[in-house]
């Protein structure tokens, strides 16, 4: 089963892809450790990957394309997997539809989390981050805002720079101006999941499950 996670930012695309992962046991994978893997592992694209990396610049399209199709073919994604992150333009999902006809690995599925953008602002404007164990929390889940609920240092929890209103707002607009075309690419060629991503959490994964035809 291999499955496309789909959504603006903020819409919850990385806690479903881990929870859906640990349900049907296929590996989730995203593009940031990828990346990470093919350096540690000092593969040939993960060492082009570096050199660009090391330089501050943007990794090309054809060396992501490779590093993919390299973790593609690992042992754990004999029964498929879950790719998050990417596509983000119609140019890396053309690459993606070359990578997936070669491996020839069965039915592609879209998943796509929708959510009102003032949900969506509302949600990462009341992010943090815990200075002392790294830990992601949101104020609106919180009981006390001065103590992360992990490590329970108090006063640790700081709001990144990407998490500020007018950051989130940008970063909606590229959004919808690329990656939404994505979508449109997909219409006939992979089977269409839409899920509401603002229900609580347990909520839009046995909704997903039940659209997969996998029961929780």
């Amino acid at each position: 089963m291999r499955i496309l996670i789909f959504g603006a930012p903020g819409v919850g695309k990385g806690t479903q892809a881990k929870i859906i992962s640990g349900k049907i046991n296929i590996p989730h994978i995203s593009t940031g450790d990828m990346l990470r893997d093919a350096i540690q592992n000092k593969t040939e694209y993960g060492l082009k990957a570096k050199e660009f990396m090391d330089k501050g610049e943007l990794v090309p399209d054809d060396i992501i394309g490779g590093i993919i199709k390299e973790r593609l073919q690992y042992p754990d994604c004999k029964n498929g997997f879950i790719l998050d992150g990417i596509p983000r333009t119609i140019k890396q999902a053309e690459m993606l539809e070359k990578i997936f006809n070669e491996l020839k690995d069965g039915q592609l599925y879209l998943i796509k989390l929708e959510a009102r953008e003032d949900i969506i602002v509302r949600r990462l404007s009341n992010r943090r981050l815990c200075s002392n164990c790294g830990t992601i929390v949101n104020l609106m889940d919180l009981g006390n805002a001065d103590e992360c609920p992990v490590c329970h240092a108090e006063k640790s929890l700081t709001k990144r720079k990407d998490d500020d209103e007018d950051v989130i707002i940008n970063r909606l607009k590229v959004y919808h101006k690329s990656t939404e075309q994505v979508f449109s690419f997909y219409k006939d060629k992979a089977r269409i999941i839409l899920i509401n991503g603002t229900d609580k959490i347990e909520n839009v994964t046995m909704n997903i499950l039940n659209a997969l035809g996998k029961k929780d």
